[in-house]
């Protein structure tokens, strides 16, 4: 049976891909959870003004998570972390502590959107991937500094 799909679904496709599934699993999961319309000729037009409609909304986001990025790239966040000998760090430095550092800048990135290539176990500058979009990447610029030790 030929189905366009309204949402994401994982391992058969994308909003808008027409697939052909069996059957049951249309009538039993895909049309009764919204998540499928059939493909007659009246919901393939849905189809195309569904698109249309997609293709604005992205290329929104788009536009939208390219500034986002140029604001981060411009910005420099500083983590005070305690640090030993040789300035290595106790502990090290997370991709929660960066979220938490740029929430006070009133950035809003979850922390699953900063890429971390390796631990931050020393003070210094680091530069942090962040994924804005899924075609969007922006670089963040950390100083991990000496916090004082509370007395």
């Amino acid at each position: 049976m030929k189905v366009i799909l309204i949402e994401n679904i994982e391992r058969l496709g994308n909003i808008g891909d027409v697939v052909v599934v069996k059957e049951g699993y249309a009538r039993n999961y895909l049309l009764p959870n919204k998540k499928a319309k059939i493909a007659t000729a009246g919901n393939m037009k849905f189809l195309e003004s569904l698109k249309k409609k997609r293709a604005a909304e992205e290329a929104k986001m788009l536009e939208a998570a390219k500034a986002l990025a140029g604001k981060l790239e411009s910005l420099s966040i500083t983590i005070p972390a305690q640090a030993g000998e040789e300035e290595k760090l106790f502990g090290s430095v997370t991709s929660d502590m960066i979220s938490v550092a740029l929430a006070a800048e009133s950035f809003t990135i979850d922390k699953k959107d900063i890429i971390l290539e390796e631990p931050i176990k020393k003070l210094g500058v680091y530069q942090v991937a962040v994924k804005v979009h899924p075609e969007v990447k922006a670089a963040l610029r950390v100083w991990v500094v000496n916090k004082e030790p509370e007395k």
